[in-house]
């Protein structure tokens, strides 16, 4: 199950967001209410965590062969 992070979504402006997290399926539809409170949320989008190899990249494919002068 993956972790999604929400925030409450408040009636007016001098009101600050809760923040809370909340596991659900990557299938799951996002929750459009908070689970206890009732409170309408919107899912938060972040960079979420991963990593990269080391390694040498290799040049894509090409359909004209080497030496064409193209790339």
């Amino acid at each position: 199950m993956t972790t999604y992070i929400y925030e409450t979504i408040p009636a007016d402006d001098s009101t600050e967001p809760q923040v809370f997290e909340f596991q659900q399926r990557m299938t799951d539809k996002p929750l459009t209410q908070h689970p206890e409170t009732g409170e309408p949320v919107r899912r938060i989008i972040s960079g979420g965590l991963g990593f990269m190899q080391k390694g040498k990249a290799s040049p894509a494919p090409s359909s004209c062969g080497t030496g064409c002068g193209c790339h």
